[in-house]
């Protein structure tokens, strides 16, 4: 099993910052991408970043320019910094990882239990 446990979430005023980190533990032979998906109420699930285990990125059009995602493979974390937050960055933001938990095994989907990420205009 693999856990991934999220942090960094909470209320913001327009124009703040927040440090979002997702650190994943357990049976783990390989990380491949790590990022993070936003939910907003009545909305889809959608992309925000992503970074595979070299450190290609990719962003959201929305948030481009205005957050950045990195990663420490050593501790298996995943952090996106947000700068400039607007109120429809408003969300449940959930941690996501493409893990191998064995040599031979397929990849598998884990997410987070999710953080709330309030920005007040």
């Amino acid at each position: 099993q693999v856990q991934l446990v999220e942090s960094g979430g909470g209320l913001v005023q327009a124009g703040g910052s927040l440090r979002l980190s997702c650190a994943a533990s357990g049976s783990i032979f390989s990380l491949n991408v790590m990022g993070w998906y936003r939910q907003a109420p009545g909305k889809q699930r959608e992309l925000v970043a992503v970074v595979t285990d070299g450190g290609d990125a990719t962003f959201a059009d929305s948030v481009k320019g205005r957050f950045t995602i990195s990663r420490d493979n050593a501790k298996n974390t995943v952090y996106l910094q947000m700068n400039s937050l607007k109120p429809e960055d408003t969300a449940v933001y959930y941690c996501n990882a493409l893990v191998k938990i064995s040599e031979f095994s397929p990849l598998s989907v884990y997410w987070g239990q999710g953080t709330q990420v309030t920005v007040s205009s």
